[in-house]
């Protein structure tokens, strides 16, 4: 079977497809993309179903060769990106000869770029996915981020025609990002202000956050109750501990949690929301479930467009 040779690793490199779902009653995490979008519109790039393995690239890249000729795309993260020294386009399908050095060098906007390679990284699935559970060490390559000296093995191209640069597609925040949301029905956990509060000034992303979720540092959001049942947790979720703090759940979220939830993050935003990184600003603007249906079906349809 052909392969990928991770030369070195970058900071934080792992392999995802688009999540592990139908196993949280069993405490297995969904996992998948932090920017499903860019892994999507990567693989439809390079001519491969959406679904298929990705490398979720964050905040520093990796470098690699392939053991053949191989088409790839890269969206997401703004890195500069060479082949054996010569500029590669992002947004865009193109080819690594064999033995080239692929490499990802300063990153100007966004925290993760997704790297699709034709025919997909070819890990054995866990549970239905290859998705990566760094902190459980499941799925993925040997359940964790890449090291040196790995070798990931690549499925057979599909054999379609590479798609054109769909790079407009893509909204990458420069360290900023607005998010609308859906107010939930534990509303009446919090007092009456809560969601004026948590429209009216910047959050900052704290520097314990990670793919799990993200840890806000702004107005702290003040509860009428403590902790609740624990009930299934949510993508985008919005849950507030006792310090009022809200933290903000993402693709490694826990399976089940007892903290009350203010509002959840539409799934049109999500991907906006994995583009941020510790020390970038977010702020949230209330939607109706008419908006945030409408932007899912913009969204969807924006990514048909290239198929």
């Amino acid at each position: 079977m052909s392969a990928a040779h991770v030369i070195r690793p970058g900071l934080l490199t792992t392999v995802q497809d688009l999540g592990r779902w139908g196993w949280q009653s069993q405490g297995v995490s969904v996992s998948g993309p932090m920017d499903p979008r860019a892994h999507r519109l990567a693989n439809l790039l390079v001519g491969n179903q959406a679904d298929l393995a990705t490398l979720e690239i964050s905040f520093v890249g990796p470098e690699l060769t392939f053991d053949r000729d191989r088409t790839v795309a890269i969206c997401g993260a703004d890195f500069v990106v060479t082949v054996d020294d010569h500029l590669a386009a992002s947004g865009t399908p193109f080819r690594v000869p064999q033995g080239a050095r692929l490499r990802f060098a300063a990153r100007s906007r966004g925290s993760r770029a997704y790297l699709a390679v034709d025919g997909g990284v070819a890990v054995d699935p866990v549970f239905g996915s290859r998705a990566t559970h760094v902190s459980t060490h499941l799925g993925g390559y040997r359940g964790r981020a890449l090291v040196a000296g790995d070798q990931l093995p690549l499925g057979p191209p599909a054999g379609r025609r590479p798609l054109p640069r769909a790079r407009a597609l893509l909204d990458i925040p420069p360290g900023h990002a607005r998010l609308r949301i859906l107010a939930t029905s534990q509303l009446d956990r919090f007092h009456r202000d809560a969601l004026a509060r948590l429209q009216s000034a910047r959050y900052t992303v704290r520097n314990d956050s990670d793919r799990m979720g993200y840890r806000l540092e702004g107005p702290a959001l003040r509860t009428t109750s403590g902790q609740l049942l624990s009930e299934p947790s949510t993508l985008g979720a919005l849950q507030v501990p006792p310090d009022g703090q809200p933290i903000l759940l993402m693709a490694d979220r826990q399976t089940t949690g007892g903290y009350p939830k203010l509002a959840t993050v539409i799934a049109a935003d999500i991907g906006l929301a994995g583009q941020l990184g510790p020390g970038d600003t977010l702020t949230f603007a209330v939607c109706d479930r008419q908006e945030a249906l409408a932007a899912l079906i913009a969204q969807e349809r924006l990514l048909m467009a290239v198929q």
